[in-house]
């Protein structure tokens, strides 16, 4: 009898023990257990969820430009990055400039490219999936008649954007595939780029 309710008793432990879900680990260089902590109090207080990047351009010369990005508010406070971040811009020389920086429209490709990306390794390890590749090709067909101002029927921005994504990882091509697709559902800068938003501009001459 007592035999029976030993086995009974280390049966059910086993059952129970079974049925506790896992905890999160860190996967992929994402700090999975953070990920869903911040999910879980975003759900509690949505607010937390407004924030407003900034940038400040200052021009360098010629179509050289320089911008910063240090500080911007999220989760209901005034925070700054740990380091201040500087991009150059210009044009390459074949369009006047001096080469000595990626054009305007070239950073629009490494933010999608970044943008997906980060999506991806954090969605994957949302999901358990350890990755051990994640490579994209970005290319943009572009008409330059538009904003040399000698068609008016000719777009100034991109006509078109093509992304490649390579990922590979201990899943199925199926469920790597539907991480790449979710990650472009809910990536901010694809919808930016495919639904636009109002720009308003300001101007202080003097």
């Amino acid at each position: 009898m007592e035999t029976t309710m030993e086995t009974t008793t280390s049966t059910t432990t086993r059952t129970a023990t079974a049925k506790q879900p896992r905890k999160p680990m860190p996967l992929n260089g994402v700090d999975t257990p953070t990920l869903f902590a911040t999910l879980d109090a975003v759900k509690k207080q949505p607010e937390l969820a407004k924030f407003q990047f900034r940038a400040t351009n200052r021009w360098q010369g010629g179509t050289h430009s320089q911008s910063r990005m240090e500080s911007f508010r999220g989760a209901g406070a005034e925070r700054k990055h740990v380091h201040e971040f500087t991009f150059d811009a210009d044009h390459p020389q074949v369009l006047v400039g001096r080469d000595q920086g990626p054009t305007p429209v070239e950073f629009l490709l490494h933010a999608i490219a970044a943008c997906i990306t980060a999506g991806i390794g954090n969605i994957a390890a949302a999901r358990g999936v350890t990755l051990s590749e994640i490579e994209s090709t970005v290319e943009g067909d572009i008409d330059l008649r538009g904003i040399l101002g000698l068609s008016e029927e000719v777009r100034n921005g991109y006509e078109q954007l093509r992304m490649n994504v390579t990922i590979k990882g201990d899943a199925s091509p199926e469920k790597l595939a539907q991480i790449v697709e979710q990650s472009r559902a809910r990536s901010a800068v694809y919808d930016v780029l495919t639904n636009g938003i109002p720009v308003a501009i300001s101007v202080t001459a003097g």
